[in-house]
């Protein structure tokens, strides 16, 4: 298993949940419908990345940025999906 990092910029309390986009120095935008309270937005935005991933949400970890707008998130992945995965955020990422 190897661990893939992204951080990511959240916007939550959004009208709708999506995922895609760049903010600033090439975190990925992640809008949430979920409100920054007692971490419900926290754990919108994993779930959000796996689902726009196509993997699991056990497999996406918050790292660091429990608080925080940018957050960094740990996604865990067999080896051989690594290179999938990295091209997948690299596709989001272009997304406007």
């Amino acid at each position: 298993m190897a661990d893939v990092r992204v951080t990511v910029r959240v916007k939550p309390g959004a009208s709708r949940t999506r995922v895609g986009g760049v903010y600033g120095e090439g975190e990925l935008i992640v809008a949430v419908n979920a409100p920054p309270v007692d971490g419900a937005a926290n754990e919108a935005v994993t779930t959000a990345v796996a689902k726009a991933l196509g993997i699991r949400p056990r497999h996406v970890t918050l790292v660091s940025g429990h608080t925080a707008r940018s957050k960094v998130l740990s996604i865990s992945a067999a080896d051989a999906d690594v290179a999938r995965l990295e091209s997948l955020l690299k596709d989001l990422l272009s997304l406007p």
